[in-house]
C-alpha cells in the first residue's frame, strides 16, 4: 500500500508540527513539582510577608525615642532661656531701687 505523496508530507508536517508544541508546552515532572510547590510556599508565606511589609512601613513614619527626646530638649532649652531673660531682668530693676545707705 502506497501512501500517495502529498500525504506523506502532510503527516510528516503534523508530526514536526506535534512535536514543537509537546515539547514547548510540556514540562517535565520535576518542574511541575517544583512549579506547584513554589505556589503553595508563595500561598503560606503570603500573609507573613504582608505583615513584615506592614511593620517596616509603621517602623518608618513612626517617631523614634531621639526626635521626641530632642524635641522636649529644645522646648525646655527654650523655657529655660525665657526664664532666666526674665529672672536678669527683674533682679537687675530690684537692685537698682534698692539702696543699702537707706536704712
Amino acid at each position: 500500500m502506497a501512501v500517495p505523496p502529498a500525504n506523506k508530507i502532510t503527516v510528516i508536517f503534523e508530526l514536526k508540527t506535534m512535536g514543537k508544541k509537546d515539547a514547548s508546552t510540556a514540562r517535565t515532572p520535576v518542574d511541575q513539582y517544583r512549579k506547584q510547590i513554589g505556589k503553595q510556599d508563595y500561598k503560606k508565606t503570603r500573609p507573613m510577608l504582608r505583615a513584615t511589609r506592614l511593620k517596616a512601613e509603621a517602623k518608618k513614619t513612626a517617631l523614634g525615642v531621639k526626635e521626641v527626646a530632642l524635641v522636649l530638649a529644645a522646648i525646655l532649652a527654650l523655657l529655660l532661656a525665657f526664664y532666666a531673660f526674665f529672672y536678669l531682668n527683674i533682679s537687675s530693676e530690684v537692685d537698682l531701687d534698692l539702696d543699702p545707705d537707706e536704712n
